[in-house]
């Protein structure tokens, strides 16, 4: 083999070297890219989900079951008029509501909740008669609603007792699920475990806390 051929040859190993490592690089190179998107994509959809769960007093989102949405309409089967549902998820509950001919409202933190809940309602063919809110619900005043649903925890449950009671008329009602009111007592309640709802007539607890102010 000439000198000229062995250089030739050397040139050529050193070229394919070369562009060896340059593919491996430029597919390393995309493979963060690709890595890291898929983070923040990630991040983006589910931090709005999760982010709830990290405040001091919240709502998490936790998708009401079927035999919860079923026990919710049973114990409001008698009732008419305006619903809302305090901390409404994914709309479930005020959808299913809107069916039965309630004019229903849903307010939710979680904005990426609430527009999956408009389209959900509006899939369902019952966007007129829901409105879905993003609000802090200890901004909002419930005082025009005469039915309240709560998927509540246990640390709000005193502080929205306040709250409903100050605000409420007396014909209102009030089903709180998975967790009941600490000081009411409930007039009426159906379900089992986590499927247990209970039902609170706002002339029954309003009428105790006048007793109670007046015993004072």
């Amino acid at each position: 083999m000439s000198e000229y051929s062995a250089q030739a040859s050397s040139e050529d190993k050193i070229n394919v070297t070369v562009t060896g490592d340059n593919v491996r690089k430029r597919l390393g190179i995309i493979a963060t890219c690709v890595v890291g998107g898929s983070l923040v994509a990630l991040y983006a959809v589910a931090g709005p989900f999760v982010a709830p769960a990290l405040r001091k007093i919240c709502l998490p989102y936790v998708p009401a079951t079927s035999v919860q949405v079923e026990n919710v309409l049973k114990v409001l089967q008698q009732r008419s008029g305006s619903l809302v549902d305090i901390g409404s998820g994914d709309g479930r509950i005020v959808i299913a509501a809107a069916k039965r001919g309630f004019r229903a409202v849903g307010f939710e933190l979680n904005p990426w909740l609430v527009w999956y809940s408009r389209y959900k309602a509006w899939k369902e063919g019952v966007h007129h008669s829901t409105s879905f809110y993003i609000s802090d619900l200890w901004k909002v005043s419930f005082a025009q609603y005469s039915n309240v649903v709560i998927f509540g925890v246990p640390q709000m449950m005193e502080q929205l007792e306040d709250k409903l009671g100050k605000e409420l008329q007396s014909s209102a009602r009030v089903v709180a699920c998975r967790f009941p009111f600490p000081s009411w007592v409930p007039d009426d309640m159906t379900g089992e475990g986590i499927d247990t709802v209970w039902v609170y007539d706002a002339k029954t607890f309003q009428s105790k806390v006048q007793i109670n102010q007046t015993e004072k």
